[in-house]
């Protein structure tokens, strides 16, 4: 089993969404991760949709996504040649002995602080999953009462684009 970043270009027409999620549940494919949002020509978005699976399951994928009407274009972004990130969002309580802790662990992965409350810090946090998965586990000591995340999206390096 392996993940699978995929870069997506699709028209940007209500439904395209729910076309796409609708061929992963369809065929019983599972989303790891989605993220969708208008490129520099409105007339486009850009997905990014993270999967795990087998080798010839993740070929199904996007040989059935490229037959979809509205999908322009495809490619997988190979985690030596992309540049992947997800943001983050963590609620974390603390009391005023406490915050200095919070901010120097914030300060060692370049976090920002976004909220302060009597008893709790809202951090934010940009990277990719190894690095939020490492700011977590040293927040471990902390109370952590909410977290979000947004979901992986990524483009490949270089000059090259979609389209």
């Amino acid at each position: 089993m392996r993940q699978m970043a995929l870069s997506i270009l699709v028209d940007n027409t209500a439904g395209v969404l729910s076309r796409v999620a609708g061929l992963f549940s369809r065929r019983g494919y599972n989303i790891d991760s989605l993220t969708v949002g208008v490129t520099e020509d409105p007339k486009f978005s850009r997905m990014t949709v993270v999967v795990t699976g087998e080798e010839v399951i993740l070929d199904q994928i996007k040989k059935q996504l490229s037959k979809l009407i509205d999908v322009r274009e495809i490619i997988e972004l190979p985690s030596d040649a992309s540049v992947c990130r997800e943001l983050i969002l963590v609620k974390v309580m603390a009391t005023l002995e406490q915050r200095a802790a919070v901010i120097a662990v914030a300060d060692i992965f370049r976090a920002k602080v976004v909220d302060v409350s009597n008893n709790a810090l809202m951090l934010e946090l940009t990277g990719n999953q190894a690095k939020l998965a490492a700011f977590i586990e040293l927040l471990d000591g902390f109370q952590i009462t909410e977290l979000a995340r947004t979901g992986i999206t990524g483009l490949p390096r270089g000059a090259g684009n979609l389209k």
